[in-house]
């Protein structure tokens, strides 16, 4: 099969497309062939940094496709469902490639609504929002919150899953995005080059904060909770702001995204039911994985970056 190789760290153009053994299902496992692959800062920042080990790895974590085989024990999926996830994370599955092979029961089915490309941007950053809000931060109808990053992969996802809970949200993205955050439902859209967060909502505070940024956005943002209120980052906090936040009775957590059978169920349900869809900011050739990269580092993604992967897609053709 075809696959995408980093055989160093480095810069994007360490990423290859090369011929690879197919792998095979062994047990309550099903092989996957991918139609399209999620790209996620997980994935340029793990090829700069080697994080994945000195090479070769195949990067990639969110899957979308068609179940081509299922290996013993496997009842819950036949071969031809069409299926997604965001199978072993942190381990990597290698969904820049045609095939893939992990557990069947950290895949979903595919809704309709959504193309194999749409269904490829889901799986974490879906996931991230979800663990992040709902069973991290505790979200609730009513409460008033604010996403940071409104605008990109995750946090456009996150300004869904929050009003589909009933809460009043405020997002923050540069102006040109402000149209965009407000299509998602965002209640309020605050320009974070031109205003100050912390100043704007400094006398409206909020109940919830979710930051896909952390750093200094992460210690003001304690400025606009509420005490008692919950922030959740993405990324590590910093001890600072934990103490501040054990001062006050808020719960500053760090989440790190899991496999999750039963959320992504639920995200898919709001997905189905119209109450959540997948902004694309691009779509790449499986070849031009270091283009989809160069692409990602840039930080100006309106939605996801996506992959198509699949053997018979006329893209992959060079």
């Amino acid at each position: 099969m075809r696959a995408v190789v980093a055989r160093s760290a480095g810069g994007p153009e360490v990423l290859r497309l090369e011929h690879v053994p197919r792998p095979s299902p062994g047990l309550t496992e099903i092989l996957v062939r991918v139609h399209a692959a999620g790209v996620n800062p997980t994935d340029w920042k793990g090829r700069a940094e080697g994080t994945h080990g000195g090479g070769p790895v195949i990067l990639g974590y969110d899957v979308a496709g068609v179940v081509e085989e299922v290996g013993f024990g496997v009842t819950w999926l036949r071969v031809g469902d069409e299926v997604l996830g965001m199978p072993k994370f942190p381990v990597l599955p290698g969904a820049y490639a045609e095939y893939v092979v992990a557990p069947s029961r950290q895949f979903v089915r595919k809704p309709e609504a959504l193309s194999f490309e749409q269904a490829a941007g889901l799986p974490l950053a879906a996931l991230t929002a979800w663990q992040g809000l709902v069973e991290t931060g505790g979200l609730r109808s009513g409460q008033r919150v604010l996403v940071h990053a409104a605008a990109g992969g995750v946090g456009h996802l996150a300004v869904q899953l929050a009003k589909s809970f009933g809460a009043y949200v405020v997002g923050t993205a540069s102006a040109a995005k402000h149209e965009f955050v407000r299509s998602l439902g965002a209640d309020e859209v605050i320009d974070y080059r031109t205003e100050d967060f912390a100043d704007v909502l400094r006398t409206r505070p909020v109940d919830l904060v979710f930051d896909p940024i952390a750093g200094d956005t992460g210690r003001r943002s304690l400025d606009v909770l509420l005490d008692g209120g919950s922030y959740v980052s993405i990324l590590p906090v910093d001890e600072a702001t934990a103490q501040e936040g054990r001062r006050r009775g808020i719960r500053a957590e760090f989440t790190l995204v899991e496999p999750d059978r039963l959320a992504l169920t639920a995200i898919t349900d709001l997905v189905a039911r119209g109450k959540l869809r997948v902004e694309l900011d691009a779509v790449f050739p499986l070849a031009d994985a270091a283009e989809a990269h160069r692409r990602g580092e840039t930080n100006q993604a309106t939605g996801k970056i996506v992959l198509t992967v699949a053997p018979d897609s006329p893209t992959m053709e060079r």
